[in-house]
C-alpha cells in the first residue's frame, strides 16, 4: 500500500511541475513575441509589401531620358497608369498627388509622382510634358512604345483597353485606376484605390517616411 501512494504522489508531483513548465514557457514565449514584433502600419491603401510583382520601370520620360526606380531613391514614388485625355480619374489623381504633396508639408519634396501613359500613339513627349506639369512640375511622365506596353501592363497587374470612337483618332482608353506606392527604398508597398483623397495618401505616406 506504501508503494503505491508513493508512485501516485509521484506522478501527481511530476503532472504539476509539467503543467508549470508548460505554463511559464508560454508566457516566456509571448513576452518574446511581443517584444520582438511590432505592430503593422495601419494603412488606408492595400498593403502589399512583399509583393513579387510591380518591382521595375525603364521607360523613357517626357524629357527622352530613361528612368528606372532606382532613380527616385530615397523618395516615395507613386506610379499611376492613364492617358492625356482621359476625362476623369486620370485628372483627379494628379490633381490629388499635387495636393498631397503640400499636405506632405517639408517632406513634400520627397514625394514623386510618375505618370505612365497607357496611350502612346497620341500622346507624345511634348504633350506628356505640358500634361504632368500642369499639375506639378517635378512630375515625371513616360512613354512606353506600342511593343513595351503590354510587358509593362502585365508587370504591374495593370489593364487597359482601347475603346474605338466615330473616328479613328477619337478613341478612348480603358485603364485601371489605382496607383502603386513604392517606400524610399524602392520597393512596392501599397495600392492605392482610385478616389481614396488626398488627405488619406498624405496620412499613409507619412507612416512610410518615419
Amino acid at each position: 500500500m506504501r508503494a503505491k501512494i508513493l508512485m501516485f504522489n509521484s506522478t501527481r508531483f511530476s503532472a504539476s511541475w509539467f503543467r508549470l513548465f508548460s505554463a511559464c514557457a508560454l508566457a516566456l514565449s509571448l513576452v518574446g513575441l511581443s517584444a520582438c514584433s511590432e505592430p503593422k502600419p495601419a494603412f488606408k491603401a492595400v498593403d502589399i509589401t512583399g509583393a513579387d510583382y510591380a518591382k521595375e520601370l525603364n521607360l523613357s520620360d517626357q524629357n527622352g531620358q530613361v528612368r528606372k526606380l532606382k532613380d527616385f531613391s530615397g523618395k516615395l514614388v507613386v506610379v499611376f497608369f492613364g492617358y492625356t485625355q482621359c476625362p476623369d480619374v486620370c485628372p483627379t489623381t494628379m490633381q490629388e498627388l499635387a495636393e498631397v504633396k503640400r499636405l506632405l508639408g517639408p517632406d513634400g519634396d520627397k514625394l514623386q509622382a510618375v505618370f505612365v501613359t497607357v496611350d502612346p500613339e497620341r500622346d507624345t513627349t511634348e504633350l506628356l510634358k505640358s500634361y504632368v506639369e500642369n499639375f506639378d512640375a517635378s512630375f515625371v511622365a513616360l512613354r512606353p512604345t506600342q511593343e513595351q506596353l503590354p510587358a509593362i501592363a502585365k508587370e504591374f497587374k495593370i489593364y487597359f483597353k482601347r475603346v474605338e470612337g466615330k473616328t479613328p483618332t477619337s478613341y478612348t482608353m480603358d485603364h485601371s485606376a489605382g496607383s502603386y506606392t513604392f517606400d524610399t527604398q524602392g520597393r512596392v508597398r501599397l495600392f492605392n484605390r482610385y478616389g481614396m483623397g488626398a488627405q488619406a495618401l498624405a496620412d499613409d505616406f507619412k507612416l512610410l517616411l518615419k
